[in-house]
């Protein structure tokens, strides 16, 4: 076996191997529900940059809350919108560092048809700090005179407890009734990442999982952890050498137990697993990058099917310099 074929197979376990660590860690407890409410990071396709990027995003989520037991609307049950605008941004560091941060304002709107009740809250949600170290990165021609190129990112950070949690909204409810109407979760939380991509000439595959561990706040209430994993196909079109587009379908994964209250009574309405289509454009102007993407669920089995979450929306704007 030569060099190359060696560094090969150590690479592609290395993959495997973080990978299954992550998907073995235990799911104790879970996080917001499916993306929706707070605490929810989506990472995906970085924009194209070599030192650093600013910018802003823009995310638009949807849910149904309080569904009777056979997932029907109820009286009580609320239509809710999840608003973020979001602002974010990398720094290379040498050639093997990167760190991200992303600084949300959250908009929450709730309304219950039932009792005409309606609510809203804005304000400033988690930040999130994010620190990455380069495991590697390869370009080699293939046999087929083809470039292949392929590298691998791990990341930690820490979630800040900077957003608003409203006590009241958790301790008027029942129970088992979700607390996803919230801006923060007053807890310090953690985030571990690893992201791969690998391009063969301008058609390539990104990946990334995330694995979220949350602590109790001060309420006694602790968001369960999450695991998300995400695959988007791309393929890279360049236009007249000054404008590069980059369609992108794929696939997101996510799941979680259930919140708990006062370290021992599981959360009835949370938990669950999803399933959620993706596809979207990324397009690069020189130091302008831009692009979206819409998500529509595929499957879902949230909260006991008292929980359904809808489609999901962003876009967004940055400066690479």
């Amino acid at each position: 076996m030569n060099h190359y074929n060696r560094k090969r197979k150590t690479i592609i376990h290395t993959l495997l191997t973080v990978m299954a660590c992550g998907l073995m860690i235990p799911l104790s407890k879970a996080c917001d529900i499916c993306g929706c409410g707070v605490g929810s990071y989506y990472i995906g396709i970085l924009p194209d940059f070599n030192k650093r990027f600013i910018g802003l995003r823009y995310q638009h989520k949807s849910l149904l809350s309080h569904l009777g037991p056979n997932g029907n609307r109820t009286p009580i049950t609320a239509d809710e919108t999840y608003q973020s605008m979001e602002m974010w941004g990398a720094w290379n560091i040498g050639q093997r560092w990167r760190v991200m941060a992303i600084l949300p304002y959250n908009f929450n709107t709730r309304n219950i048809k039932g009792s005409g009740e309606q609510g809203k809250k804005n304000g400033m949600g988690d930040v999130v700090a994010m620190g990455y170290y380069k495991i590697f990165e390869e370009a080699k021609g293939t046999a087929s005179n083809k470039m292949l190129v392929h590298s691998l990112w791990i990341g930690a950070g820490v979630k800040a407890p900077t957003g608003k949690y409203d006590a009241g909204e958790r301790s008027n409810a029942a129970q088992d009734s979700p607390n996803n109407f919230q801006l923060g979760t007053a807890s310090t939380d953690f985030m571990f990442n690893l992201a791969y991509d690998v391009r063969l000439m301008d058609l390539g595959l990104n990946v990334n999982t995330t694995y979220k561990l949350n602590t109790e706040n001060k309420y006694d209430y602790r968001y369960a952890n999450k695991f998300t994993a995400n695959a988007l196909a791309y393929y890279k079109f360049n236009v007249k050498n000054k404008v590069r587009i980059a369609p992108n379908a794929g696939i997101t994964y996510e799941t979680q137990p259930k919140d708990v209250v006062f370290g021992k009574y599981d959360v009835a309405q949370s938990g669950g697993n999803s399933t959620t289509g993706i596809v979207g454009v990324e397009v690069n102007m020189g130091k302008i990058s831009f692009g979206g993407n819409y998500q529509s669920p595929l499957s879902q089995n949230l909260a006991g099917g008292r929980v359904e979450a809808g489609n999901r929306f962003l876009t967004h704007l940055s400066f690479s310099f």
